[in-house]
């Protein structure tokens, strides 16, 4: 049997134990009695967090058993491997048109509940909004100067999705961070050009300011949020 699969038989991995065909393998509780037991778990778990954290929900028990002892058994295979090639193809092509179109529905929901929070917040006396739509709070100014998108910048922050939940502090990490104004969200780099070294400003930060539909993978962060800042400019290099 050729090694050409080898990749795609460990991404597919032992997730066809979690799903649903035979009630003598639903049982997840472990028998680790020696070293082979043990990366036998691994390998299971390892290789089904992987495809399950792809949106791959449900596998044939029967079906993948059978193509596993085939080629553990160093057997022809009962179908083509390039048949199977072009099988997984499709298949994650389809997965990825429908996460897609799910990730756009949900984009559509957020922006919506964005925009009416923005329309809202917007009439307190103490909120500015610019024409790109970026709304921002006065916290503590400062008497520094102002940077320029060029220029390089040090601050401290915390951002919070409109739930409240933070996403992200540096605060927390207990060390500011240093980046390129220029080389963050169009929010972010239109909003610190407006503060003076030593301020404190709280930005409200519209979709299309900050990761539109495609957040940061793995992030909290939901598509077509809208996100609040809280960033205290500490310096400008």
């Amino acid at each position: 049997m050729k090694n050409l699969f080898l990749p795609i038989i460990i991404s597919i991995g032992l997730i066809g134990l979690l799903a649903s065909c035979d009630n003598s393998l639903e049982s997840s509780e472990a028998d680790l009695n020696n070293q082979l037991d043990s990366l036998s778990y691994s390998f299971g778990y390892l290789q089904g967090g992987s495809l399950f954290n792809e949106g791959i929900e449900e596998v044939d028990k029967k079906n993948y058993l059978a193509g596993l002892n085939t080629a553990f058994q160093d057997e022809e295979s009962a179908i083509d491997e390039g048949a199977m090639q072009e099988l997984i193809q499709a298949f994650f092509a389809e997965l990825q048109t429908q996460q897609m179109q799910r990730q756009a529905e949900e984009a559509d929901i957020n922006i919506a509940q964005g925009n009416a929070f923005l329309e809202e917040n917007a009439m307190n006396s103490d909120v500015t909004q610019t024409e790109s739509g970026l709304q921002y709070r006065v916290l503590e100014e400062g008497t520094g100067a102002r940077p320029e998108a060029t220029d390089e910048v040090e601050v401290h922050y915390e951002g919070s999705l409109l739930s409240d939940e933070v996403f992200d502090s540096s605060y927390e990490r207990g060390e500011p961070i240093v980046f390129p104004l220029n080389q963050v969200i169009p929010g972010w780099t239109e909003g610190v050009q407006l503060m003076t070294g030593g301020s404190k400003y709280q930005f409200f930060i519209p979709s299309e300011l900050a990761y539109g539909n495609n957040p940061p993978p793995g992030s909290i962060i939901p598509p077509g949020a809208t996100l609040v800042f809280e960033v205290e400019l500490l310096g400008i290099n």
